[in-house]
C-alpha cells in the first residue's frame, strides 16, 4: 500500500498516519472501511501520538493543517506533549467558569490540548429538531448560567498571576451542523428583543471539509470556525456565568480566532486554569441576534505557551496580519475605551511610539470593530494592521 520494500517506507508510512489518521473524524473513516480494524487503528494512532514507544513515533500531537506554520511575532515554541480532553460529564459543566474546579490535567509551556468531540449547548441538547420555544425554555431554566457547555479547567505549570497565557489555535474542525437562533423576545436577549416577540431557529448543514455553507439557494457564507468563548479562570474564588467576557477572557465572540491565531490572556490564579467552549462556524461582528452558526468540535486543537511577567492585564490577540487589542464593558464606550488604551499601551510599549504618535496612529491606522454586543458586557477590538510597519521594524514587535 505505501511502497514497503522502499527503503523510506517507514517514514512514508508515518506521513501517511499524520495525514489520514490525526483527527477524530478521519479515524472513524479509516475504521468504517472492511479491509481495516478499527480496534488496531486506534492502538496505532496511540502510538503515532507519543503515547507509545514505537520508533516511528516521530510526531507528539496531530499535525497542523496543511500550510498551517508559525504566525505569531512572539518567539516560536516547538510543539511539546499533546493532552486528549474528550467531553464527558467530568469535564464539562454548563454555564460556568469555575476557578474552584480540580484541574482535569496539568500541562506543559508548549504542549497541545486535543478537544475532541465537544458538545453543543445545554449539554449536547441543542440538535436538528429541537425547536425554538425548547431552547427558549432551556435558556430559563438556567439562570445564572450560560448556555454554553463549558471545558476545563487545564493548569499550567507555573503560570502565575501577572503571566500571560498565549493560546495558538492549530486545528478547528466542526461537526456536520449548527444552528442559528434568536429567544423569546420576553428574554431581553438580541439587540432587537423588542421587535422580535417569537423565537427562531435555523439549522445549517456543515461540510468540516468545505469553504462554505449556504444561507439559501442564492446566498453562501464562506466557513470561518472559532471558539467563541476562550481564556482562563476570572479574577475570585466564585464561579462565574459564561454569558459576560472580561479581562480573563471568556465569551468573547471574537471572530479572527481561526486556525493560525493566538489569543494571549492575563493569568489570574495559579496554574492559570484554561476554559473553552461555544463553538462557531461563523459569525459576523456584532452577533446582534445573539448567536452565531452555533455547532461542536470535532476536534479543537491548541499549543498553549506561558510568557513569565508580562504586562498586559487584558486580553490581546494576533493573526497573521493584525495585532488585536480588546475591550469588553457592559458600557459599549467604555469597551472602546479599553480597546483603545490598550491599543496605545502596545504601540508604546512594543512599537516604541510616543503617546501622543500612538493616539494619532490609532486613529489613521487601526480599525475598532464591535465584537458583539449581546453578552452583557459589549466587546469592542482594535485591529492593528501588520503591513504598515517596515519588515525589519514589524519583527521587534511582538504582543509577549
Amino acid at each position: 500500500m505505501f511502497g514497503c520494500s522502499d527503503d523510506d517506507a517507514p517514514a512514508r508510512l508515518d506521513r501517511a498516519a499524520a495525514e489520514h489518521a490525526s483527527t477524530a473524524a478521519r479515524r472513524r473513516e479509516l475504521g468504517a472501511h472492511d479491509g481495516i480494524d478499527g480496534e488496531v487503528l486506534a492502538q496505532c494512532y496511540e502510538v503515532w501520538r507519543g503515547a507509545g514507544d514505537d520508533p516511528l513515533a516521530t510526531a507528539p500531537v496531530p499535525s497542523p493543517p496543511p500550510g498551517d506554520g508559525w504566525t505569531s511575532t512572539s518567539a516560536p515554541v516547538p510543539l511539546g506533549r499533546a493532552h486528549r480532553i474528550p467531553s464527558d460529564a467530568q469535564t464539562v459543566v454548563q454555564g460556568l467558569l469555575d476557578p474552584g474546579r480540580p484541574p482535569l490535567v496539568t500541562i506543559d509551556s508548549g504542549d497541545v490540548i486535543v478537544y475532541e468531540d465537544t458538545w453543543t449547548h445545554f449539554l449536547g441538547r441543542l440538535q436538528p429538531g429541537v425547536g425554538a420555544a425548547e431552547l427558549s425554555a432551556l435558556r430559563s431554566a438556567n439562570p445564572g448560567r450560560g448556555v454554553h457547555s463549558i471545558i476545563g479547567p487545564i493548569a499550567v505549570r507555573g503560570a502565575m498571576p501577572g503571566d500571560v497565557l498565549q493560546l495558538r489555535m492549530l486545528r478547528l474542525e466542526t461537526i456536520d451542523f449548527g444552528a442559528n437562533f434568536h429567544n423569546d423576545g420576553a428574554l431581553g436577549t438580541g439587540v432587537l428583543h423588542d421587535e422580535f416577540e417569537h423565537a427562531r431557529v435555523r439549522y445549517f448543514e456543515l461540510d468540516p471539509n468545505g469553504a462554505y455553507v449556504a444561507f439559501n439557494d442564492r446566498i453562501r457564507l464562506a466557513l470561518r470556525p472559532f471558539q467563541g468563548t476562550l481564556g482562563v479562570a476570572p479574577p475570585g474564588d466564585a464561579a462565574v456565568s459564561s454569558v459576560a467576557p472580561g479581562a480573563f477572557g471568556g465569551n468573547i465572540d471574537l471572530k479572527e480566532l481561526t486556525v493560525g491565531a493566538s489569543l494571549f490572556v492575563p493569568v489570574f490564579h495559579p496554574g492559570g486554569l484554561i476554559f473553552t467552549g461555544d463553538s462557531h462556524a461563523l459569525q459576523g461582528d456584532g452577533e446582534v441576534n445573539i448567536t452565531a452558526i452555533e455547532t461542536a468540535m470535532r476536534e479543537a486543537c491548541m499549543q498553549v505557551i506561558l510568557h513569565k511577567r508580562v504586562d498586559w492585564n487584558w486580553p490581546f490577540a494576533e493573526t497573521p496580519t493584525h495585532w488585536i487589542a480588546l475591550g469588553s464593558d457592559p458600557d459599549p464606550h467604555q469597551a472602546l475605551r479599553i480597546a483603545l488604551r490598550q491599543t496605545i499601551a502596545f504601540l508604546q510599549r512594543r512599537a516604541q511610539l510616543s503617546r501622543d504618535d500612538a493616539y494619532s496612529l490609532a486613529s489613521l491606522a487601526v480599525d475598532f470593530r464591535v465584537t458583539q454586543i449581546v453578552n452583557v458586557c459589549a466587546g469592542v477590538h482594535a485591529m492593528i494592521p501588520k503591513a504598515i510597519f517596515a519588515p525589519d521594524y514589524r519583527r521587534t514587535i511582538a504582543v509577549a
